[in-house]
């Protein structure tokens, strides 16, 4: 194996793992948190489940930026700068759920409930969403800058 195979290898699993825990999170872990009764469990489930995903999702997230620059580097046509460019923005709403899951928490540890789902509410239902289809973009980019 070749060492852009590996790189390449390397930049799709850690690009797959980014998205797909992403999909895992809105779409099976979010809808069964939404099952509990209790305001304060739902919150603190979502809060538990937002800080894994991201600590999780951490050095795969660096890793696929760093491979997609290593095997970009070069190659000057205008999709690689589109897909650099999205993955750029979900870098920084990575970042910015990054954010906004440290101030719910710190709401919640102050036992405001309501402000701590007012932070949350718009990561379920925006910001990962977001991601999502910009990195199910990307990963079409990418396939497409590989050919058949």
């Amino acid at each position: 194996m070749s060492q852009f195979h590996l790189l390449l290898t390397l930049h799709v699993l850690s690009a797959v793992i980014w998205i797909g825990g992403m999909i895992t999170a809105r779409l099976v872990v979010h809808p069964i948190s939404l099952q509990f009764e209790d305001m304060q469990q739902r919150i603190e489930r979502n809060l538990k489940v937002t800080k894994r995903l991201l600590v999780l999702v951490f050095p795969f997230v660096v890793l696929s930026i760093a491979t997609g620059v290593i095997i970009s580097s070069g190659n000057r046509s205008p999709m690689i700068h589109i897909k650099e460019s999205i993955w750029l923005l979900m870098f920084l709403n990575y970042l910015f759920i990054i954010y906004r899951s440290r101030v719910a928490t710190r709401a919640f540890n102050n036992f405001d409930i309501t402000g701590a789902r007012k932070v949350m509410t718009p990561v379920a239902n925006l910001f990962l969403p977001i991601n999502i289809i910009l990195g199910i973009i990307t990963i079409y980019l990418g396939v497409s800058l590989r050919g058949t």
